[in-house]
């Protein structure tokens, strides 16, 4: 007896509801736009297999309510192309010097969509906030 497992329908996140260390995120985004970041090549000594580069691209994304700042790596570099709309499923929030930055992992997926009607909120870019761990003591 097979049973079906029902699919979640993913609930679509907002830019400016996107917190530090949460993840399971799916969005629709519009690159604004992407810069490639220059990547050291790894010292090592090991010579058994070439090894790609790897690609980094600094992207700024949004939607109607914010932009944020998406660390791009390897082929997805080649699909956030400033202009391209996306819809980033399983993101997650990553800190990089105290700021949030989204980041899709092994674990999520970029496609590639339809334009989007809305008009990016550049004025709002979540990156821009500066955020400072706090140990929480439970009492």
């Amino acid at each position: 007896m097979a049973s079906t497992v029902e699919k979640r329908k993913p609930v679509f996140t907002q830019v400016d509801q996107l917190k530090p260390g949460t993840n399971g995120h799916t969005l629709t985004v519009k690159v604004v736009s992407a810069k490639p970041v220059p990547v050291q090549k790894p010292r090592s000594l090991a010579v058994s297999r070439p090894s790609r580069p790897n690609r980094i691209a600094e992207c700024l994304v949004g939607d109607s309510t914010g932009t944020i700042l998406f660390t791009a790596r390897n082929d997805q570099v080649d699909v956030m192309k400033a202009g391209a709309t996306v819809i980033l499923r399983n993101a997650k929030i990553d800190m990089f010097k105290g700021t949030m930055r989204l980041a899709v992992d092994k674990w999520g997926r970029i496609e590639v969509t339809e334009p989007a009607n809305f008009v990016v909120k550049e004025s709002n870019n979540l990156s821009l906030i500066e955020y400072e761990l706090v140990n929480v003591v439970e009492q």
